[in-house]
């Protein structure tokens, strides 16, 4: 976490960053993440619901909590627990987009990039390239529980 944090705090410097995180599953990685950068930065979240997919996918993307911040002419890091297909953060780049940001970029803890089904995502910080394995703890859930988990375990039959 302190990598990421300083690199970071180095890239963005003293401009107007702010974190949106994506709720609820990025929001233990967006609270470590944001005391490991350096520099001041703004908070603000973003509550999506999917619907029609399958487990842990969406195939529909509703947006059920909006930001509070204005990020117009801001610099927009999208903090993310994972990164599969990137249909969702492919929507919430175009909505976020529409707002006038002076950049966007995505922060997030793991990848899997052979999942990929968008690849102009702006995935500019990843944590961890991870197998396509099911995982709970450290916000990750199997329906609505082992969230509070600290540290992040593989379920095998899901």
């Amino acid at each position: 976490m302190a990598e990421l944090g300083s690199e970071i705090g180095r890239d963005y410097g003293a401009r107007d960053l702010v974190l949106v995180t994506l709720l609820k599953g990025a929001f233990v990685f967006a609270a470590d993440l944001a005391r490991a950068i350096p520099v001041p930065h703004a908070m603000d979240f973003l509550v999506l619901a999917g619907y029609g997919g399958r487990l842990g996918g969406r195939s529909h993307i509703r947006l059920i909590k909006d930001l509070d911040l204005p990020i117009g002419g801001r610099d927009v890091l999208l903090v993310e627990n994972v990164v599969d297909t990137g249909l969702t953060l492919n929507y919430v780049v175009k909505t976020l987009s529409l707002r006038e940001p002076r950049d966007i970029a995505v922060c997030t803890f793991f990848d899997r990039p052979y999942r990929r089904l968008v690849d102009d995502l702006p995935m500019r910080y990843v944590g961890f390239t991870v197998p396509d394995q099911f995982f709970v703890g450290y916000g990750f859930h199997l329906h609505e529980r082992y969230r509070g988990l600290p540290d992040v375990h593989v379920v095998e039959d899901v």
